[in-house]
């Protein structure tokens, strides 16, 4: 029996809009499993998109379509530039209702199939059980595990209905993690009986719902491999015992991408792949930096025996498995890409996520005479992790509150805000009748926290709105009105100005618990 080629384990990348040259040799030479599209790499636009995507399957001289796949989480990371600003997991959490987050995740399905994407690496089921976590957060759907798997397996059904394959990550769940994968390796110090009893529940949730992929998470977890100084993506205690016997999962397992420092990288990069392979992995998700050294360290691999024959084959299988099952599937319109029914569909989402955690001044609903001055103050929005595309965001807090009010001044600090901006804001705060402060996880930014009690300490009322994680209160907690938006993203701009001017109530309820005095489930009806 001739063997598979390695290549048919890989998610290979490239850089620029349009696929190069070599790239479009090698599909015709030698096709990998796919590829992932990466959000600052690769996305442009929606017509640009479609056409990239066709590009690379008329080049691929595979009879099986290549799989190509994004990060389309919504809210703080949405990779396709063009779709639509779907609010994240943490807010459908705050909104409560998994019916809603099914026809999110078929609406992010449907337009990632009319752009030629047939794989999401979502949805993600970690819980956010560590606030300081950097890069988890609002991606979370929440903190507690019969929540979270709600959400979860609702988002997989509603992915799976429009036809595209789902991945619930990061396996085993990396919610406790305080150091960022993309630059170190995370230690959770989690017993087996804790992960039965918190962390696997949204995972054994998203795969009783059919998800088709796990993806594996770059952080050590001694309490199952005794070892702090391995990731679980290197286990098979984590993947062959724990997730295929345990769990009973039989799709495929994908890695989290290898160029994070979590992994060993240069030489050592390649022994760390071909561990994957050997733990149960069965897709590489490489980027172009770093895939040639991987794919040609496999290939020595299996030629010298390093990996076994049947591993081997067993991840090409399924690899071939999640093709076929997208051969068929039925293209979109692109006019379907950011229409009508999405962009209402996001505006209900964002509307039915705001919280309010606090109202003690009973600042709102506003009533505000005409001639009021209002001060809008919001950091400049930027990626805080690999995983983000925030800086895409344009601010748009003063522009969401101009719609209700005429006199909205627009100031936009740094982020973090400079001692220089925290002065100019606090000597201008009384010339203000309002101050309407967007911190985003300011909680975690000793800045944002200087701002907020600056302004919190003068004569001029403050409604403090969290715009990113909800934990920023405790850095503050002199503040007498908090909202909670998780985003930043137009819709949830707009929801935020609505709720304050008294237009839509506040029903979102917290996903999270803050505290004693503000527990999951928590919120103030406006």
């Amino acid at each position: 029996m001739k063997l598979p080629d390695v290549a048919e384990t890989l998610m290979l990348a490239f850089p620029g809009s349009a696929p190069p040259p070599e790239t479009l040799d090698r599909l015709t030479e030698n096709p990998p499993a796919g590829f992932t599209i990466f959000s600052y790499e690769n996305s442009v636009s929606a017509e640009q998109m479609l056409e990239l995507t066709t590009t690379l399957q008329r080049a691929s001289a595979s009879e099986l379509p290549l799989l190509i796949a994004s990060d389309q989480e919504g809210g703080q990371l949405i990779a396709l530039v063009g779709t639509t600003d779907f609010p994240g997991n943490m807010a459908l959490g705050a909104a409560g209702d998994p019916g809603l987050t099914e026809r999110i995740g078929r609406a992010i399905a449907t337009e990632m199939l009319a752009l030629g994407v047939n794989l999401n690496y979502a949805p993600i089921a970690d819980l956010n059980t560590n606030p300081g976590n950097p890069s988890l957060g609002i991606r979370a759907f929440s903190d507690d595990p019969a929540t979270a798997a709600a959400h979860v397996s609702a988002f997989v059904r509603g992915s799976k209905d429009a036809g595209v394959l789902t991945t619930v990550k990061h396996f085993p769940g990396k919610g406790e993690a305080r150091v960022d994968s993309h630059y170190g390796l995370p230690v959770i110090k989690h017993s087996l009986r804790r992960l039965e009893a918190m962390e696997l529940a949204p995972f054994r949730a998203g795969l009783e719902a059919g998800a088709d992929l796990v993806m594996t998470g770059h952080f050590a977890i001694p309490g199952i491999t005794e070892r702090d100084d391995i990731a679980s993506t290197l286990s098979p205690a984590v993947l062959t015992d724990l997730l295929r016997d345990d769990l009973g999962f039989a799709g495929a397992v994908i890695t989290d991408a290898f160029d994070m420092g979590a992994i060993a990288q240069g030489a050592g990069q390649v022994i760390d792949a071909v561990a994957a392979i050997r733990a149960g992995v069965d897709l590489m998700l490489m980027t172009a930096a770093t895939q040639e050294r991987v794919e040609q360290g496999l290939a020595l691999a299996s030629h010298r025996g390093l990996i076994s024959d049947d591993r081997l084959l067993a991840a090409v299988q399924r690899s071939r498995s999640l093709r076929r099952r997208v051969a068929d599937v039925p293209k979109p319109d692109l006019a379907t890409v950011g229409c009508d029914e999405h962009d209402a569909l996001a505006r209900e989402a964002a509307e039915r996520a705001i919280t309010m955690v606090r109202n003690d001044a009973g600042l709102v609903p506003l009533r505000l005479d005409p001639s009021a001055r209002i001060a809008a103050v919001m950091p400049q929005p930027k990626d805080l992790t690999p995983a983000d595309t925030s800086s895409r965001v344009p601010p748009s807090l003063a522009g969401a509150l101009r719609r209700h009010h005429q006199y909205v001044d627009e100031h936009v600090v740094g982020h973090p805000p400079t001692d220089a901006d925290i002065a100019a804001i606090r000597q201008r705060a009384e010339e203000y009748d309002l101050i309407v402060l967007g911190t985003i996880s300011g909680s975690m930014d000793e800045q944002q926290t200087a701002l907020a009690r600056q302004l919190l300490d003068t004569a001029t009322p403050v409604i403090a709105i969290a715009l990113r994680t909800p934990y920023d209160l405790l850095a503050f907690p002199q503040a007498e009105t908090y909202l909670c938006t998780y985003g930043i993203r137009g819709p949830s701009m707009e929801a935020a100005a609505r709720a304050l001017f008294g237009e839509i109530s506040c029903s979102g309820r917290l996903p999270v618990t803050l505290s004693a005095a503000f527990p999951l489930g928590f919120g103030i009806d406006s």
